[in-house]
């Protein structure tokens, strides 16, 4: 019987992630939060470590999506356009104690560049069942019971510690020693309750190694692409303006853009010639603490820099694996079709002193 349970709720999941007509699934926390827990089902964080350490969803696994991507000391993918060499990206994902069967369930901490960044890893080496949460642990802690018991004991014993240096600071000994024994009290309510919490801190677990074997029969490389590639839609961009039907996108800040700013281990600041600007922040729902504002928000986003459903668009931003991902997600829940994240990113382009740049 539960078995047969267990089946009803991962197909219910599986239709909610295609209701958005894309082949990007989308999760919410009040499905996610049923899978905590489940043996087929692993939690990915794509935040660093110390995100992870601050705050993750328990038994989850930490890969930061930034350290996805993986080049030379010159910046050069030996792989490209696969973030690893596939060899390389398997003893990883082992590492981690992943299997082939299980589902992936990638999060952050809601802003969406680096979930989608672990979406596009499994994605790109033809993982078969992957989501995105759509909103971090926040999402889990608002639906988990014992977090809001402890929340507000939380709030309590912050409160009556306040009580305490005013009785203190005025010498009520005896009202002191009575707060201090109901903070005591509280504090040992909370002790009782965190380990049952579904969003902990603390180091990530030391992971049994698992045998999950990458298929390069099954890799898919259709909404990746590598520097090469994203030169020639630039030479287009350049030589035909308007009417190229090609698009290249920079989700970076416009520090960044400009070349004011520029990432460790990368030569040159500035932006691929001929690219858009659209900043990743601009399609998180900052408000609600969601991955993704609502499609027509997003759409009209695209819209206002010229980007159609005609054109191939390639995005971009420091490893790829974060806002080059997170907007090419975004066109796909739109039902854009042709789109690629350029998975080398600045980090590539900006290393190449044959690749002409702009500031």
């Amino acid at each position: 019987m539960k078995k047969s349970i267990g089946a009803v709720l991962l197909f219910g999941v599986f239709l909610s992630g295609m209701l958005f007509g894309s082949d990007v699934k989308l999760i919410e926390p009040s499905e996610a939060i049923r899978l905590i827990g489940n043996k087929d089902v692993v939690f990915v964080s794509g935040d660093s470590a110390d995100s992870y350490k601050n705050n993750h969803i328990v038994g989850s696994v930490e890969m930061y999506a930034h350290h996805l991507h993986h080049s030379d000391i010159m910046g050069s993918m030996l792989c490209a356009p696969l973030y690893r060499c596939p060899e390389e990206a398997q003893e990883y994902i082992r590492s981690k104690g992943i299997k082939n069967n299980q589902m992936i369930i990638a999060y952050d901490n809601f802003l969406g560049p680096n979930a989608t960044g672990v979406y596009s890893f499994f994605e790109s080496y033809g993982h078969k069942d992957i989501r995105v949460l759509n909103g971090g642990p926040d999402g889990i802690k608002a639906l988990d019971p014992n977090q809001q018991v402890f929340d507000t004991l939380k709030a309590e014993r912050k409160e009556i510690t306040r009580q305490i240096k005013e009785a203190k600071k005025a010498e009520r000994i005896d009202e002191e020693k009575r707060l201090s024994s109901e903070a005591e009290g509280i504090k040992a309510k909370m002790n009782m309750l965190e380990p049952k919490l579904l969003v902990q801190g603390g180091k990530e677990k030391e992971h049994e190694k698992s045998d999950y074997l990458l298929d390069k029969n099954s890799f898919n490389l259709d909404y990746v692409a590598d520097k090469e590639e994203v030169k020639k839609a630039m030479d287009d961009i350049l030589k035909n303006g308007k009417e190229s039907k090609f698009a290249i996108i920079d989700t970076r800040s416009m520090e960044e853009i400009i070349g004011e700013k520029k990432i460790d281990n990368v030569a040159r600041g500035g932006h691929i010639p001929g690219a858009k600007f659209i900043e990743w922040k601009n399609i998180t729902d900052m408000k609600k603490k969601k991955s993704f504002r609502p499609l027509a928000d997003m759409q009209k986003v695209f819209d206002k820099v010229g980007i159609t459903k005609d054109q191939t668009i390639y995005a971009y931003s420091h490893f790829g694996a974060g806002g080059g991902s997170y907007i090419i997600t975004a066109l796909r829940l739109l039902g854009y079709e042709k789109v690629k994240v350029f998975t080398g990113s600045w980090d590539v382009w900006g290393n190449d002193m044959n690749l002409p740049i702009r500031r």
